[in-house]
């Protein structure tokens, strides 16, 4: 069966849930299994299954796939945002400095969390609203899942291209209120121990980890989503 567009892949599941063919509460094929019966690329089936997931209609677990939801339900969602527009959608000029880029061990607490060990790709970065300070990132990247294509962080931030690259099937993220750290308040021109509102969030492809990454906000940073 040919279908083109995740859309489509998405109406399909929708019909066969409906139809009883896939039932509830039982599990789906597989993204692979899809991806072949529908003569798509596996991310095109990975982004309508985050969608019917986003909406109740599919429960997704890491390294267990996925099943039809016995009860469905309207669930919150939060998209990854680019904080480029972010910035733009206030109205500001966007304009970011990658502070630093390095291959590294990662700190137990970051390894435990990815479940990787080894060294990772450690990045920095500040965003910018004309001018000033917007968000200070302090990113952890398994470099394995990196593509072998040519890429350039100081060109556009590791934040743009991993959402406009790497698909996700799920992830975490945390919300809290924080003591602004001597370096983050300095980068962000706060006193230290200001409070900060802080994002920290990990992403993954099916068993594989993709990034950990804290957001450490400017004063007057507000989030919004969805329901």
């Amino acid at each position: 069966m040919k279908i083109s567009g995740w859309e489509g892949i998405r109406a399909e599941a929708m019909r066969r849930i409906r139809s009883g063919e896939w039932q509830a509460g039982a599990g789906i094929p597989g993204e692979v299994d899809l991806a072949t019966e529908f003569g798509v690329a596996r991310a095109t089936v990975n982004r309508a299954l985050r969608e019917l997931a986003a909406a109740g209609v599919l429960e997704r677990r890491r390294k267990a796939g996925s099943r039809v939801a016995l009860n469905p339900v309207r669930k919150a969602s939060f998209d990854i945002p680019v904080t480029r527009l972010e910035v733009e959608g206030r109205g500001q000029v966007y304009s970011f400095d990658l502070l630093e880029e390095a291959v590294a061990l990662a700190p137990a607490d970051v390894a435990r969390r990815l479940g990787l060990r080894g060294k990772l790709l450690h990045l920095r970065t500040l965003h910018r609203a004309d001018g000033m300070p917007f968000a200070y990132e302090d990113r952890w990247l398994n470099p394995a899942v990196l593509p072998d294509a040519v890429r350039d962080f100081r060109v556009v931030s590791a934040n743009e291209w991993l959402v406009r690259h790497m698909p996700y099937t799920e992830g975490d993220i945390a919300f809290s209120a924080c003591s602004a750290a001597p370096e983050e308040a300095g980068w962000l021109q706060v006193a230290p121990g200001a409070a900060l509102f802080v994002a920290e969030r990990t992403t993954w492809a099916g068993a594989v980890a993709i990034t950990l990454v804290r957001l450490a906000y400017a004063p007057g940073y507000r989030v919004q989503s969805t329901v």
